[in-house]
């Protein structure tokens, strides 16, 4: 097979509509602005396909498993990983904002702080434990396939599977089905992804025209703070559990390198699932690990998000001077684990946990959310692009512990993820 030129890969392309948007953005901010339908209309023709693809993939990955107490074992493995390394995650957030104080020295009186910060509170405030279980359960059995609700789409693809299981016999051309259905359904996704490059020129350059590279300068040490704890959380953290599990972090993320640059032009972590997925799944891990593992983690696994909590109540306390205490901070550290998973599936959920977290915590004034309102946007990438990693390595791990990982597979891909690229574009 005849290799492609750089100019043709996909990555590649998107590098050079980020760029582009960013200039468009920077010198022509209006213009830019205007640019926001092309981002918003390729995220939403990503979210068309990510629950047909997680009901495809999880469905049959469960069909295919002759012992249904695997399925739990792998639940139960997930939610240990990921209760571990999100409250990691959360307490380098809280050792770094007090060892660097990003907020220190600004000396802002509450009282004349001013924003509209509202919807995020109303959306705290409606985010209880109760409706949180509630929200899983979706009105009908199949609604969940043409909404946006991953975790309703888990639900009634676990339910699927395991009926498939069970009726083995009678139902064995509905899993043939599924399985043909899963060839096309996969080459829409291909078809999206060519258009990853306009998605991501449009998003970038609406950021930079609306909020300009100006706005994050005097707030850039925050922004700094918060990029140099998650790359150190993904090589140091991650990095020496992928070592520990026989494998490379950087060459898993250059494995996913296509997947990583459209999160980092739309911001969404989204925009990458059904790729993700299907790259996991070629790499040797089970269909029912990436099935199970990869959307739970998207709603339970968000590391970038914990760091971004922390760091954010730490920078407006100090930004405020309001001393917190050593308990006060404990007690900061377990609200935000609980809001956390409280917010999981919301849209704008790193801002919404953090009005969750702030609201238990009187000592914080939530208008203080409004310091940090307007470079929300930068650090979004870095939370979506931890967010993605963590959730990466935690499929891999999480195959290995239960022996459904190809380790040959996985070693195969990651030295030559070009030839991968190409096998999965036929």
């Amino acid at each position: 097979m005849k290799a492609k030129q750089i100019y043709q890969q996909l990555y590649f392309q998107v590098i050079i509509a980020i760029v582009a948007g960013i200039l468009l953005g920077k010198f022509y901010p209006e213009l830019g602005e205007k640019m926001k339908p092309l981002g918003d209309g390729f995220i939403k023709l990503v979210k068309m396909i990510i629950a047909p693809v997680i009901f495809i993939t999880l469905t049959l990955g469960i069909a295919h498993m002759t012992d249904l107490k695997k399925v739990g074992r792998i639940a139960v493995k997930a939610m240990i990983y990921f209760v571990t390394f999100s409250t990691l995650a959360l307490i380098i957030g809280l050792i770094v904002g007090n060892i660097l104080q990003p907020g220190h020295g600004l000396n802002i009186d509450p009282s004349t702080l001013s924003g509209d910060v509202s919807q995020y509170q109303q959306k705290a405030h409606e985010t209880t434990l109760t409706g949180f279980i509630m929200n899983i359960i979706p009105e009908t059995l199949f609604s969940p396939l043409v909404g946006d609700n991953i975790l309703q789409v888990l639900l009634v693809a676990i339910l699927m599977g395991v009926a498939l299981v069970l009726t083995k016999e009678k139902s064995q051309k509905v899993t043939d089905f599924l399985q043909d259905l899963s060839t096309p359904v996969f080459k829409i996704v291909h078809m999206l992804m060519k258009l990853a490059p306009i998605g991501a020129f449009g998003a970038m350059a609406f950021t930079i025209g609306k909020y300009g590279l100006h706005s994050v300068l005097n707030l850039i040490f925050l922004v700094g703070t918060f990029y140099i704890t998650s790359i150190l959380f993904v090589v140091l953290v991650l990095g020496s559990v992928a070592w520990y599990n026989g494998f490379n972090i950087f060459k898993l993320m250059y494995y996913l390198k296509e997947e990583l640059l459209l999160v980092l032009g739309t911001s969404s972590s989204e925009s990458a699932l059904p790729g993700i997925m299907e790259k996991l799944e070629k790499a040797g891990c089970s269909r029912a690990i990436v099935g199970l593992v990869v959307p739970t983690g998207y709603s339970f696994n968000l590391d970038g998000t914990n760091i971004y909590m922390t760091l954010a109540s730490l920078f407006i306390a100090q930004a405020l001077n309001i001393h917190l205490p050593i308990e006060k901070q404990i007690m900061l550290l377990l609200v935000a684990m609980l809001s956390s998973k409280g917010a999981a599936g919301v849209t704008g959920a790193g801002f919404v946990t953090l009005a969750a977290t702030l609201a238990v915590v009187p000592e914080i004034p939530i208008a203080g959310m409004t310091l940090i309102l307007g470079i929300d946007k930068f650090m979004s990438e870095c939370r979506a692009l931890t967010n993605v990693i963590g959730n990466s390595v935690a499929t891999v791990v999480v195959a290995n512990w239960e022996k459904q990982l190809d380790k040959n597979q996985l070693q195969y891909c990651l030295n030559h993820p070009n030839e991968i690229e190409k096998k999965l574009e036929i």
